[in-house]
This record gives C-alpha cells, structure tokens and sequence, in this order.
C-alpha cells in the first residue's frame, strides 16, 4: 500500500469507497443534493455508473486521469448509504482489478468527508 493509500485509509474508517471530482463538479451537486459525475467530463447518464475507487487504488486513478491538474476533491463515500447498487467490476475488458462502480446518482448525504487534494511535484498531498 502506498503511503497515501495508508494515510487515507487510516482517515476514513471500515470500507469506505472514494471517488475524485473537479471542485467545481462536487459544488455543482449542492444544488440537487446528487453528484452525477461519472468521472472527468464524463456524466452519469452517458456512462451508465459512476467510477469509484479502494483506498488502495485512488492515487493511480488520480495520476492516470487527472495527472495534468493540481486540484481535485477526494470523496469519501460510505457504499451502505447509497440507494443505488454498487457493483464491483473491472474498468475494462482484460483488466484483472477491480473498481466499484455506483449505478445512480451519488446523494451528498452519502459523503463522509471530503478532502482537497493538491498535487505538488510528483505526488499529491490531503489537505484537510
């Protein structure tokens, strides 16, 4: 586990899922309560689900999707408290790993805790 990995497992508690969202698209969700982002300029309705990750998994989502910029909102979601299922699936045909995936909206009562995350050189750094 990376370091990151261990420092946000060790914030977050029993089996928390994560997803990453621009600061923008995670205000948008106060209007209607619901998050419908599906990962990065990728809305619900057009994917089907919304992309989520392990603690162990998050950093390398980060670094593959959105290594080009230097701010992003970590969600900390407790899976229990969404109405909608969340499957475990692998991301693509071939890939042995798998991610969970929300099928529906992500209701804002279903964040625990939401963290900034800042990238500063190769790495990114939670800022509570």
């Amino acid at each position: 586990m990376t370091e990151i990995a261990a420092e946000i497992a060790a914030v977050s508690g029993d089996d928390p899922i994560f997803h990453l969202a621009l600061p923008e698209d995670w205000q948008g969700a106060f209007e209607t309560g619901e998050y419908r982002w599906s990962t990065r300029g990728q809305r619900l309705e057009a994917v089907g689900f919304i992309h989520c990750s392990t603690a162990a998994q998050i950093e390398a989502t980060a670094n593959r999707f959105y290594g080009d910029l230097s701010h992003l909102v970590l969600l900390t979601i407790d899976p229990v408290a969404v109405a909608s299922e969340v499957l475990w699936e692998p991301p693509a045909p071939g890939v042995e790993e798998f991610f969970p995936h929300i099928y529906g909206p992500l209701p804002i009562a279903a964040v625990n805790m939401t963290t900034m995350w800042t990238r500063q050189g190769e790495g990114w750094i939670l800022k509570n």
